[in-house]
């Protein structure tokens, strides 16, 4: 039988194995149907497309993102993981130093970080949620600075040109990005279009971006792309990430703290 014929057999095999282990090597196939490896990358290449598993560096990883176009309440959002975001609020407020200029991104895990900022005494930070503002100024210490811009009801936080103006005459030492959803090929993402060029701003202003989000946003993609993760330097996450994501993160030199 021509070995092209076992194109089919090959594919299936692919899937299943990634089913079963979740992650695939191309030398692996290479040897079991006795094919080159080009042909097997091959194989990948025209899997990935139809969405079914995600290349890597000598193979593959399965792929069950999902798509999120929901933008939902900040108080809905504020239930879900509330535990996983309160850890990695504690864990994020740690890389802060006394002194630094931050920005503290709207959503529900940064809120955690700005309730963990009781050691510092002088903080400049920026942020966009009027949730957040509020919090920070119980410290009544910290210079605050929120930018214009209209207020979007659902996030309580503002955006627009306004607000994207005004953040260019500043630059930070670091940035915390919430998060909705996160993948490897796509990069991390929002529902919300506003939201996602707010923080296109935020990315081009900072020193350091750091994101915070729960382990469920892994492998998800939402409608408004924010940033590649190259742009990402750091992810603070909790232990529910998947041992493939983890290897990738290494591999492509994003440091990564698990909580």
């Amino acid at each position: 039988m021509a070995k092209e014929s076992l194109t089919p057999e090959r594919r299936e095999y692919i899937l299943q194995e990634l089913e079963n282990t979740g992650t695939i090597k191309v030398k692996d196939v290479s040897s079991k149907f006795d094919v080159s490896e080009v042909t097997i990358r091959k194989d990948l290449k025209f899997l990935e497309r139809k969405n079914k598993l995600l290349r890597t560096r000598g193979g593959a990883i399965r792929l069950n993102y999902t798509y999120n176009v929901e933008d939902s309440p900040i108080n809905e959002k504020q239930q879900k993981n509330y535990n996983e975001k309160q850890l990695i609020g504690r864990a994020a407020a740690a890389l802060i130093k006394e002194n630094d200029t931050i920005i503290l991104d709207s959503g529900t895990t940064t809120l955690e970080i700005a309730k963990n900022l009781s050691k510092f005494q002088n903080l400049t930070i920026i942020t966009n949620a009027l949730n957040i503002a509020i919090v920070l100024n119980e410290y009544k210490r910290f210079a605050v600075i929120i930018p214009g811009g209209y207020l979007r009801e659902k996030s309580l936080s503002l955006a627009g040109p306004i607000a994207e103006t005004f953040l260019k005459n500043f630059y930070c030492d670091k940035l915390f990005l919430g998060v909705d959803s996160f993948n490897l090929e796509k990069g991390v993402s929002t529902p919300n279009m506003d939201e996602a060029s707010m923080n296109q701003t935020m990315i081009s202003i900072s020193k350091e971006v750091i994101a915070v989000f729960d382990s469920s946003k892994f492998n998800k993609r939402g409608f408004a792309t924010i940033a590649p993760i190259s742009k990402i330097n750091t992810i603070v996450t909790d232990k529910g990430i998947n041992n493939n994501m983890k290897l990738e993160l290494e591999r492509l030199k994003i440091k990564t703290i698990i909580i």
